[in-house]
This record gives structure tokens, C-alpha cells and sequence, in this order.
């Protein structure tokens, strides 16, 4: 069973055919598919799931906390089923792949406190930019 499934059913909600495949189609590490992205995969297990079942479903996930949506760019928002361990996001700037980084350190106390401007801050969130190994080879 997948983690993200798992995490859903500890948490009793409600597990409908669509919504449990939704939640094995963003199972694995380095997942940050697009709605659509999920939508054509949920499709492909359940062929009656609709385009709204799933966007409405990732929406309740991004709600209670168990999927984050990520958005890097101007590109379409992902959805990371990566939400309870803290890491940042490898971003290639040709291709959109995203890879989960985890850092070492507290990025949080690395900010000085001249620079919070009274700034309660509880959360930092890191892209790194670059090229891939496939693009850099291309």
C-alpha cells in the first residue's frame, strides 16, 4: 500500500474507488505530476474517473495536508505526495523535471534577524534552478 494511501485511511477518510486511485497514482518518490498528469493515469486504472474527480480530490488532499502543491514557475501546479518530510525542489529550467532535495541544516535560523523585518517566519521553502543530466546532454 502506498504511503500516501496509508496516510489517508490512518486518518479515516473516506477511500472511494476514485479517490484510491488518485493516491496510487502519486505514490513514489520524486512524484510532481501535473492534474492532467494524474488524471491521464487515473484513467488508465479507473476509465470512468472524471477531469473534476480528480482535480476535486487532489484539492481535498492539498487541504488536509497530505499533498503539497507545488508550483516552480508559470508552468502548471504539481502535486508532491512528499508532505511530511521537509525538503526543497530541484527544478531544470529546460525540461520542468523536479527532484526532492533535503537539506541539511536549519535553513530558518541561517536567516538573520535583521533580515525577518519582525517577520514571524515559520517555513521556508527552496528552489534550486539548473539543467538536468538529460537536458545538459542533449
Amino acid at each position: 500500500m502506498s504511503a500516501l494511501l496509508e496516510r489517508l485511511r490512518e486518518r479515516g477518510w473516506r477511500m472511494t474507488a476514485q479517490r484510491r486511485v488518485v493516491a496510487e497514482v502519486l505514490d513514489g518518490d520524486h512524484v510532481h505530476l501535473t492534474a492532467d498528469e494524474v488524471h491521464a493515469r487515473a484513467v488508465a486504472r479507473l476509465p470512468e474517473i472524471s477531469r473534476a474527480t480528480v482535480y476535486n480530490t487532489l484539492g481535498e488532499m492539498v487541504t488536509l495536508g497530505e499533498v503539497i502543491e507545488v508550483s516552480t514557475d508559470r508552468r502548471a501546479k504539481r502535486y508532491d505526495p512528499n508532505a511530511h518530510r521537509p525538503h526543497h525542489h530541484l527544478v531544470c529550467a529546460h525540461c520542468g523535471t523536479i527532484r526532492d532535495v533535503h537539506p541539511v541544516g536549519d535553513l530558518l535560523a541561517d536567516l538573520p534577524a535583521t533580515e525577518r523585518f519582525g517577520f514571524a517566519v515559520s517555513d521556508v521553502e527552496v528552489t534550486y534552478r539548473g539543467t538536468c543530466p538529460n537536458c545538459a546532454g542533449a
